[in-house]
């Protein structure tokens, strides 16, 4: 991956972790990695863990950011989650867990909540 693709996808990031800090949600854990892959931004509020995919595109030539999260992405980052809630340190056992997808693009954060 090239070192322009790897700032702005770090940029989407930055800008989805605002909204969600912006909306009362605590950042656990960022670019959480393990030998299987990575979980883009971990949050919490009140009771509910939320993993959220970050896609960050810099046009729509290529489609919207979102429909790059497909079904085998979905399950992939569902085996994470529980990986990390397994392994990991979360502040608190939820009661919940969602799924939302950030959809960057220049002048817009996109956050579908509950996107699978």
């Amino acid at each position: 991956m090239t070192g322009a693709r790897l700032r702005l996808g770090a940029a989407g990031e930055d800008r989805a972790a605002a909204w969600y800090r912006r909306e009362g949600y605590q950042i656990v854990v960022r670019n959480w990695r393990c030998r299987d892959g990575e979980l883009d931004l971990i949050c919490a509020r009140g009771d509910v863990i939320v993993i959220c995919e970050v896609k960050t595109r810099s046009s729509l030539a290529y489609g919207h950011p979102a429909e790059a999260v497909t079904p085998v992405k979905q399950q992939r980052i569902r085996r994470l989650a529980a990986r990390w809630l397994a392994e990991g340190d979360p502040p608190f056992r939820p009661d919940r867990i969602r799924f939302d997808v950030a959809a960057v693009l220049p002048g817009t954060v996109d956050v579908i909540e509950s996107a699978f």
